[in-house]
């Protein structure tokens, strides 16, 4: 045989070695038929009121144990965590700045939004009570009082929904503290908490929900002066963070967190948190009641 007809052979031979190896290969899956795991982190961006009063100590655990999804809770200012939505940077808020949250739904940043629950502010103060509040009808009226008396008052000043509800008093009072001077109106920066513990320390008066003003008594010598006027009503809300403007986010967590908010069993444990340690509850679920 010439050296030509040999290498033929051989290609020949080669060729038909690698279709019969080919044919022995399992065949790969197709793309679309391979399973996407599930996301179980959830990225939950709320208020610094419900983690400081404890009541999501109580939830989450609950949620977790009921779903398999891992929550990794970021308490900021009100503010902040609809900021966080709007960057796409959350799964799902709980916030409690209703005017806020309606323009945040406007520019379509929110998919769902449904009431959870409310309790209320209150403002505190020193027992001797300087400013002479105790006891005055309207929240404007006792933030005129200490403005004319010039006593000290403790402000969030971070943008949370509890620092836009003292803005809100301010102005109800035609009072504008932009203009105040530092020697008797301090701006915290901080949450809840450790504003309360500022104002303890500096007898001062200041601006609080309820909830956090009594899991925090403990640790903060100050009376509560006045409540009850409407305009200090503290109404909470959870909203899915919309998929359509980032697909990453994980929406089935955010809208089984949601659902798990507003069913009935934890709206029954909203309504019970508090009672055994403070004689009331913290919160009042509303979501039944829609």
């Amino acid at each position: 045989m010439k050296l030509h007809q040999i290498s033929l052979l051989a290609r020949l031979t080669l060729s038909i070695l690698m279709v019969v190896l080919a044919a022995c290969q399992p065949a790969a899956p197709a793309e679309s038929s391979i399973p996407t795991p599930p996301i179980t982190n959830l990225i939950l961006a709320t208020t610094t009121s419900t983690q400081d009063s404890g009541l999501l100590d109580v939830l989450i655990p609950v949620f977790e144990a009921q779903t398999g999804y891992k929550v990794q809770t970021i308490a900021v200012g009100t503010g902040q965590a609809l900021k966080m939505g709007e960057e796409g940077n959350a799964d799902v808020l709980l916030v409690h700045a209703p005017s806020s949250e309606i323009a945040f739904m406007d520019k379509g940043f929110g998919r769902e939004r449904l009431l959870v629950m409310h309790n209320d502010f209150v403002i505190i103060g020193p027992g001797n009570d300087p400013a002479g509040i105790r006891g005055v009808a309207t929240a404007a009226e006792t933030f005129r009082a200490i403005y004319d008396r010039s006593a000290m008052f403790i402000s969030r000043g971070d943008d949370s929904g509890t620092h836009k509800k003292e803005l809100d008093v301010w102005k109800s009072a035609e009072l504008d503290p932009a203009g105040f001077p530092s020697s008797w109106y301090l701006q915290t920066g901080q949450g809840m908490g450790p504003s309360l513990i500022v104002a303890s320390e500096k007898q001062a008066y200041i601006l609080t929900d309820r909830g956090t003003y009594l899991a925090s008594r403990d640790n903060v010598q100050l009376d509560i002066l006045v409540e009850g006027d409407k305009i200090l009503l503290n109404i909470y809300h959870v909203i899915t963070v919309n998929p359509d403007k980032y697909p990453a986010v994980n929406y089935d967590g955010a809208l089984a967190f949601a659902k798990f908010m507003t069913n009935a069993d934890t709206q029954q444990m909203i309504a019970e948190f508090g009672v055994d340690k403070y004689g009331q509850p913290l919160f009042f679920p509303d979501a039944q009641s829609q």
